[in-house]
């Protein structure tokens, strides 16, 4: 209640034309609430948790009833052994017959209990779905998410390149007013600026679209006005046992599990058709029979009726036997395709891992030359003004910070993703 709350007020802020601050939970929030997959997958889970009952498994007594009223009317003949002869016609018949029955299971060799393990298997099955449709929606709100906050990121290192070449176009202006620079410095400068200035208009069309592409994937409208005021913090106590360990409690793994499930209760089933089957009927019946001619004017009958019913599978053309290879073939496939998934897994949780690890080193590395960078640009500025650096100094150290602005955020950006995808395999994805 709380999540739909949240959801329809941010809904009814990205209404407005002020743009609306949004954080990483409500973001978060609001997909896990409008996301169409998971309505899907929860509406599937609610079908199997229906079905998952013992009257579906046939466990259950099956009563009926009926009733049968018939009405004739008929032309009468009778000719008796003493000569005598009866003889008329429009005679009026009615039948009426009525039936209260009940059968119950008692053996079908275990056709009932496999039934039930395998509506049990469905329901746990659409369950990991869920989970499975929750962590992946999680993850791309997360990677949109940091994505804006990515492209933030390098449209704050275009602006201070824009102030730095502002300041040089300013100074070099400065200078040619009193004859100590040229027109080529000034026009340079100029050009610079207006490249920067290019530059930054094209990041904030990237960054819009990003922002419109997060939108969409919250099923809100993309020309809405948001505002992300975040940083990319990444987790660095990750471990790689850790996530391995936890890897057979993936969501989608135990899918794959229950699927294996379901093809063994379904193999029990059909194998349980070899059997016989042993069934107690009972009920009550009600027959009466009227005539308007004839001996018997009146016939009727009451009373209850209990039995057993046997039946013993003897010959069928081989169909259960086939059908039980069948499954057995299945389940063998199920099994497959679930250490496929498994070894799939593995291989992706170590390829994160040597994203995650790679990113990390290489981030610790740049986060010291952004700042020689920033040192270098600030150093040749000052000797800039001091007229003992030239525009080729600035122009490069300027080129060198941008550069290394850029990686910062970029090996940011992608040591989040790895861990991002590290624990949404570890089924650890939270926010």
């Amino acid at each position: 209640m709380k999540r739909f709350v949240l959801a329809a007020l941010l809904l009814s802020g990205f209404s407005r034309a002020e743009a609306q601050v949004l954080t990483l939970e409500q973001a978060i929030n609001i997909a896990l609430e409008r996301s169409l997959d998971i309505r899907i997958a929860r509406n599937t889970l609610e079908g199997t948790i229906i079905s998952n009952h013992i009257s579906v498994a046939g466990g259950l007594p099956e009563v009926t009833g009926s009733l049968n009223n018939n009405q004739s009317l008929t032309n009468l003949r009778q000719e008796l052994s003493n000569g005598t002869v009866t003889k008329r016609r429009g005679n009026q018949n009615n039948s009426l017959n009525g039936s209260i029955s009940g059968t119950y299971v008692l053996f079908n060799g275990f056709r009932v209990i496999a039934a039930r393990g395998r509506l049990e298997a469905l329901e746990k099955q659409s369950e990991h779905l869920v989970n499975v449709e929750v962590q992946t929606v999680m993850a791309n709100v997360m990677a949109k998410y940091y994505e804006i906050v990515r492209q933030q990121g390098y449209l704050q290192t275009l602006r201070q390149s824009i102030d730095v070449t502002l300041q040089r176009l300013n100074l070099v202006q400065a200078r040619q007013s009193v004859g100590l620079a040229n027109n080529a410095d000034t026009y340079q400068a100029q050009l610079d600026l207006n490249a920067t200035r290019q530059d930054f208009s094209s990041q904030e069309l990237v960054l819009n679209q990003s922002k419109s592409d997060l939108l969409t994937l919250l099923t809100l409208r993309p020309d809405s006005a948001i505002e992300i005021r975040d940083t990319i913090i990444i987790d660095t106590a990750m471990n790689l046992a850790n996530v391995t360990a936890k890897l057979p409690l993936n969501p989608e793994l135990l899918s794959a599990d229950e699927q294996v499930r379901v093809f063994e209760f379904l193999a029990r089933e059909v194998n349980a058709l070899r059997y016989p089957s042993v069934a107690l009927n009972g009920g009550y019946n009600v027959s009466q029979s009227r005539s308007t001619a004839g001996f018997t004017l009146l016939n009727q009958n009451t009373g209850p009726f209990l039995g057993l019913n046997l039946q013993v599978p003897i010959f069928n053309g081989g169909f259960n036997k086939r059908q039980l290879r069948v499954a057995e073939i299945d389940t063998k496939n199920a099994r497959i395709t679930r250490e496929s998934l498994y070894n799939n897994l593995q291989g992706m949780v170590v390829r994160a891992w040597q994203a995650y690890q790679n990113n990390l080193s290489r981030l610790q590395q740049e986060k010291a030359n952004n700042k020689t960078a920033a040192d270098l640009l600030s150093l040749v500025q000052k000797r800039f003004e001091l007229g003992v650096g030239t525009v080729v100094d600035v122009r490069e150290a300027q080129r060198t910070f941008v550069e290394a602005g850029f990686r910062l955020v970029e090996l940011s950006y992608n040591a989040k993703l790895a861990e991002i995808e590290l624990k949404r395999y570890a089924g650890e994805l939270v926010f």
